[in-house]
């Protein structure tokens, strides 16, 4: 308990693997299905599995998920959750730390809108119709000889 309390930070679930814990714990897998099968029948944690070979968990502290009604035939939980990751359990562990940057979403506060940038598309190859140019400013070829 003391292991997923340390890193639940402003979250109201860990998720981490059975192997990892056993790592954080120190001890077996075995060691940690018990302790965590002893938290949950105590009341302690809820646990919700990811995936379905049912080795990482959502261990919930403190408070119950909240399931939605079915919908598409499908119910489901949204939460918040710390998740804790090992790199002996990466398939890329010899790259970790020398990955390329990531690229950046740009992100919009409340009441921002977007704005167009960059070099945008090349012009269409069908030339407007007579009478149905597009309203863009322009020099008079007199102004433009002087």
């Amino acid at each position: 308990m003391h292991i997923l309390t340390a890193r639940v930070g402003e979250h109201n679930a860990v998720v981490v693997s059975q192997k990892t814990l056993a790592e954080l714990m120190k001890c077996s897998r075995r060691t940690v299905q018990r302790a965590v099968d002893v938290l949950v029948q105590d009341r302690w944690i809820e646990l919700r599995q990811i995936g379905e070979n049912g080795t990482v968990n959502a261990h919930i502290i403190n408070d119950r998920v909240a399931w939605s009604g079915k919908r598409d035939g499908i119910r489901y939980s949204l939460f918040s959750a710390a998740v804790i990751v090992s790199d002996e359990e990466q398939p890329d562990r010899e790259q970790l730390g020398n990955q390329q940057p990531l690229r950046r979403l740009p992100s919009l506060f409340r009441d921002e809108r977007q704005m167009p940038s960059g070099d945008g598309l090349p012009p269409p190859s069908q030339p407007f119709l007579s009478g149905m140019e597009p309203d863009l400013p322009a020099t008079n070829q007199d102004d433009a000889e002087q």
